[in-house]
């Protein structure tokens, strides 16, 4: 079992989730962020730092966002970030400060 990234994280990248990760499971990719699950470590940590609810437990990960799984399995094909730094807010980020 690991965590996954799903959809949320699209064009918002938000990365406090990084900063509390103690094995650096985290990648980056030019729109969002991905889970490797060789390193996750199943802490649970990254889940309440999320600002858009954007991580689940695999097991955990809703239906209509399974496709996830597999994306976060090319984890590995992108850099590993260990730091958090400026959030994305791209078009298709949802801001979760609004409203």
């Amino acid at each position: 079992m690991s965590y996954i990234v799903t959809s949320a994280c699209v064009d918002c990248k938000y990365t406090s989730c990084v900063d509390v990760c103690p094995v650096e499971a985290f990648h980056e990719t030019p729109d969002r962020l991905l889970i490797n699950a060789d390193d996750c470590v199943n802490c649970d940590a990254c889940v309440p730092e999320c600002p858009v609810e954007a991580i689940y437990a695999e097991e955990n990960v809703p239906e209509e966002m399974q496709d996830w799984i597999e994306k976060n399995q090319d984890a590995e094909n992108f850099p590993k970030i260990s730091e958090a730094k400026e959030a994305l807010k791209g078009p298709k980020c949802v801001d979760p400060n609004a409203g």
